[in-house]
């Protein structure tokens, strides 16, 4: 395994014989100067023009123009409070719609056991990202995206791969949303008594998106993820109602999920009797409801005081985990074998579904331009101001490329909504390959590699005072006192069943999708609908 130099600790893929190299404890003094002196121009404290001129000139030394331009342009981001990207992260993740869903292919007991573990095991990795930010993180070489902290930890090969991945899981979010949003639209279009080719429902969300995501920055979807929050909430109660009164839709599930349910009593059980496929299809779709660490950095990027990241993310855990156990188990009490991967998609009555669908498709679009805004940031961040040397995000030729960018991540999540048009599958597998990785993967990997840094150096602690010139394998792994290796070798096995369990839950994800074909209505780019 391949890790990267102390510089790399500190920097940003600069030269490593640049002279403008710092130790982890530099870093951080310079950090916290830099910080308390934009509390100062940000008017908590008076600042004098020259200790302004001196902080800058310190902040701008060895940088060319185009990296002064950069860094200027970044720090102008660094707007959000903790309680804005509270909602944002509420935003991200709280769409329990698929938890009855993942109860129904495993049952009470391994259902709701599974998302109590994997919440608890996801607020972990939360604070173990929280964790490298603020110690790799300085405003001269910032943290921008997850890759920035493998870089710093790993090396480029570890930035590439967590680049594309995240590049995959985000575009493939929001063709999710464009697939849930066009079959509330295909119900509310077919139950009026009218026809509309379901590929047309979707594309009509993608040119939505297209709208919303000229929006720039995390700070301007503020008021947006705060009423997304109240109207998932609203959908999770409203639907809960109206569930306990009436019979399942048994044309959407036979639609859906072929003649293998047919319409008969309502069926639970504490263990489903199931095929291993459905089962590690369920347990992915529990994964996709944890999937927010993946941009938890971009999230922590952008706020004035990324110290307080923990509050806003430990509560959106709780709130989180309680919206998705209440509404899971009660859909599935009264669904059963009906139940569909989108829950209140899954009800007789066509005026309460109307209303649900409703609601569903406006909190859909915000958080698919949440996703999006993260995802054409990553690309712009990487190929628009890295690769090709452009201007920044916030700059008038920046807009115009933006706009671009935001036409064509569209147009592709478009694709991927209808070449797979069902949403407990295409869940799955976005969970199984990226957001395992993201959230349960490699977080406690990237604390053992940095831990493994720190002490093959010999540094005196995590925040970098002391060190050797040479690196030493043996400090690396045996250095420290019992509880420090013991903590090092349980993350490291962490990590370990995490991998393990994505590659089964591919197999599971690949395996449901060419089944459910099989037997589903849907087909890809097709006018017919797999719920109406």
């Amino acid at each position: 395994m391949a890790f990267a130099s102390p510089a790399n600790i500190a920097l940003e893929g600069h030269d490593p014989k640049a002279p403008t190299q710092l130790t982890l404890a530099e870093e951080e003094k310079q950090y916290s100067s830099e910080a308390a002196t934009e509390e100062k121009d940000q008017g908590y404290n008076h600042v004098t023009d020259a200790e302004k001129s001196s902080t800058d000139d310190a902040r701008f030394a060895g940088l060319s123009e185009h990296e002064k331009e950069l860094l200027t342009a970044r720090r102008a981001l660094r707007t959000a409070s903790w309680a804005a990207v509270f909602y944002l992260i509420t935003t991200d993740i709280l769409g329990p719609y698929n938890a009855a869903y993942s109860i129904s292919q495993l049952g009470y007991v391994p259902g709701v056991l599974l998302y109590f573990f994997m919440g608890v095991v996801a607020c972990y990795t939360g604070l173990i990202l929280w964790y490298l930010f603020c110690r790799l993180d300085s405003d001269r070489f910032p943290i921008k995206t997850y890759s920035d902290i493998a870089q710093r930890i790993f090396g480029g090969w570890a930035r590439h791969i967590c680049t594309v991945l995240q590049s995959i899981q985000l575009i493939i979010n929001v063709g999710t949303i464009c697939l849930s949003n066009g079959q509330s639209l295909s119900q509310i279009v077919v139950g009026g008594g009218a026809q509309l080719c379901f590929s047309v429902c979707i594309v009509i969300w993608a040119i939505i998106g297209m709208l919303i995501g000229q929006i720039r920055t995390l700070k301007n979807f503020g008021w947006l993820a705060n009423s997304a929050v109240f109207l998932n909430l609203s959908v999770i109660f409203i639907s809960m109602g109206f569930v306990a009164h009436s019979p399942p839709n048994y044309v959407a599930a036979v639609n859906s999920y072929g003649p293998i349910v047919a319409s008969g009593p309502v069926q639970t059980a504490t263990f489903v009797d199931q095929t291993l496929y459905n089962k590690v299809n369920g347990v992915m779709n529990m994964v996709f409801a944890y999937g927010g660490a993946m941009i938890f950095p971009e999230f922590m990027a952008e706020m004035r005081r990324p110290m307080d990241f923990w509050k806003a993310m430990c509560c959106a855990q709780a709130l989180i985990f309680s919206c998705y156990m209440l509404y899971g188990v009660f859909v599935y009490t009264f669904q059963g074998q009906y139940t569909l991967g989108i829950a209140y998609q899954g009800v007789s009555p066509y005026a309460w579904q109307t209303v649900n669908n409703v609601i569903g498709l406006i909190s859909g679009i915000i958080a698919a331009g949440l996703y999006g805004n993260i995802g054409i940031k990553v690309a712009y961040i990487h190929i628009i101001e890295e690769w090709f040397h452009g201007p920044s995000l916030l700059s008038r030729r920046g807009y115009f490329i933006w706009a671009i960018m935001v036409f064509l991540y569209w147009a592709l999540a478009f694709i991927i909504g209808s070449a797979i048009p069902q949403v407990q599958t295409i869940s799955g597998l976005v969970a199984a390959t990226c957001i395992m990785q993201f959230t349960y993967t490699f977080p406690p990997a990237l604390l053992c590699g940095y831990h493994v840094l720190v002490d093959g150096y010999g540094f005196e602690n995590s925040w970098g005072e002391g060190g050797a010139a040479e690196f030493s394998w043996r400090r690396a792994f045996l250095g420290g006192n019992w509880k420090r290796k013991l903590f090092k070798l349980f993350n490291f096995c962490l990590f370990l069943a995490a991998a393990s369990c994505a590659c089964l839950g591919m197999y599971g994800s690949g395996t449901a999708i060419y089944a459910i074909f099989q037997v589903s209505n849907a087909t890809s780019f097709g006018c017919g609908s797999p719920v109406a």
